[in-house]
């Protein structure tokens, strides 16, 4: 067995006035829904580790009240958000609910379902960063204080993109531990799916009927010639990795290999099988133009647009675990989002025609970005126009045709019933 030491903490109540719950109607109605961009990893500038916090810079925490009514005109069902981890775990055992405790109130109150994002690509100070073995541990102790704290909320992302979290801080070395290895890169998966493991458990300890939204990359990777077939085929099995520990799924001898050659024990492999949660999961399968990659003779990769796209790469995940999906991720810059959103949509619809189970579509994030055109890693203010609202809070052409969609659509999509998963299927 895997031995990290861990201590608990008490956990303070809330003490918000009583407001009835969103309702999702038996966990069987198709959600659409959009985001708050939360994204805060670390990255150095001028030789000092600074915080690069999205809902400061897009202005979420002057204007989340205007915000929520943006998401209440919308139409939609769901929304994906959270606090910021770094602000709110301000240490051992140590909360600081200020901020939770009025947005979330709020979001009940206008019965908008939250998919709670725990942790989206960084962690607090005194944590460090995904290399320490003790975070895991920290953070099941915070998903428990905020479940027990916020015992309304069925809808959970523990740990938002696990593949792009342990790739860009710990193989390309862009955020957070800034490490470029695959040593680097396994202890870093390994933390964050025993992370998001431990946080579903201790979450369903307290809910049995929470529902788990596992919002994860789905990548794709293509030979840009024969030299290149066999990396290609070993990172199309690597893209996997986040949620066959996650589900459980038995990965191939060359996974096996990969990770124990990087650090990982036997006892930590068969750890995930020995914590597997059987609480009910919905597979969330992200989606860009950027998600396809071809693969070069030297190893390395460039992008390589849409080629499959969300059907066909989509398809490939299900078929791996034979979970509900749900659309939980895309944008489009301008000129093109509309195009774009049709064209998701599309995709979404025909994979319900032919019998995937997918219960929701998601266009990320309500408002306009920043800086995500260099991956976060500057602060040049540069503003990424592909959110549904601009940062004046004033409606896209997307956003209009959203909510089109939505009006359209809301009423007569069938119903997908959702069951607890058995981990011996």
């Amino acid at each position: 067995m895997l031995v990290v030491s861990h201590l608990h903490y008490g956990i303070a109540m809330s003490d918000q006035p009583s407001i009835p719950a969103p309702s999702y109607h038996g966990a069987q109605k198709f959600l659409f829904s959009t985001g708050i961009e939360c994204s805060y990893p670390t990255i150095t500038v001028n030789g000092k580790r600074v915080r690069v916090d999205e809902m400061e810079k897009c202005c979420h925490y002057t204007h989340w009240r205007e915000d929520f009514k943006l998401v209440k005109e919308l139409g939609v069902d769901a929304l994906r958000y959270g606090p910021p981890l770094y602000r709110t775990h301000v240490g051992p055992g140590k909360y600081d609910w200020s901020f939770a405790d009025e947005t979330f109130a709020e979001l009940k109150k206008m019965n908008v379902i939250p998919i709670v994002d725990l942790c989206h690509f960084g962690v607090p100070d005194w944590i460090g960063d995904f290399q320490n073995a003790d975070w895991p541990y920290y953070f099941a102790e915070y998903a428990r204080a905020f479940a027990t704290r916020f015992p309304w909320v069925q809808f959970y992302t523990p740990v938002n993109e696990v593949y792009v979290a342990a790739t860009a801080s710990a193989q390309r070395g862009l955020w957070n531990e800034q490490l470029q290895s695959d040593e680097a890169f396994v202890r870093a998966l390994k933390h964050l799916c025993m992370a998001n493991l431990l946080a579903m458990n201790a979450i369903y300890d307290l809910r049995h009927d929470a529902v788990f939204v596992q919002s994860e990359s789905s990548e794709y990777y293509h030979p840009s010639e024969p030299k290149s077939i066999d990396k290609a085929n070993f990172l199309n099995e690597k893209r996997f990795l986040p949620l066959d520990l996650i589900y459980g799924y038995p990965i191939n001898a060359m996974m096996y290999e990969y990770l124990l050659d990087r650090g990982m024990t036997r006892e930590e492999y068969h750890w995930f099988a020995q914590h597997q949660s059987h609480s009910t999961c919905i597979m969330g399968n992200d989606y860009y133009v950027t998600n396809e990659h071809l693969v070069h003779p030297n190893g390395s990769t460039t992008d390589a647009g849409e080629i499959f796209g969300y059907y066909v790469i989509t398809h490939q995940y299900y078929e791996r675990y034979h979970l509900p999906v749900m659309h939980t991720e895309t944008n489009f810059r301008e000129p093109g989002s509309v195009g774009w959103l049709w064209k998701e949509w599309a995709n979404v619809h025909r994979l319900r025609q032919d019998g995937v189970p997918i219960v929701g579509f998601t266009w990320y994030s309500l408002t306009d970005q920043m800086d995500w055109d260099t991956m976060l890693t500057r602060m040049d203010g540069h503003v990424d126009v592909l959110g549904l609202y601009d940062l004046d809070r004033k409606i896209h052409p997307v956003g209009e045709a959203f909510k089109k969609l939505i009006s359209q659509w809301k009423e007569i999509l069938p119903l997908e019933a959702l069951h607890p998963r058995n981990r011996n299927q």
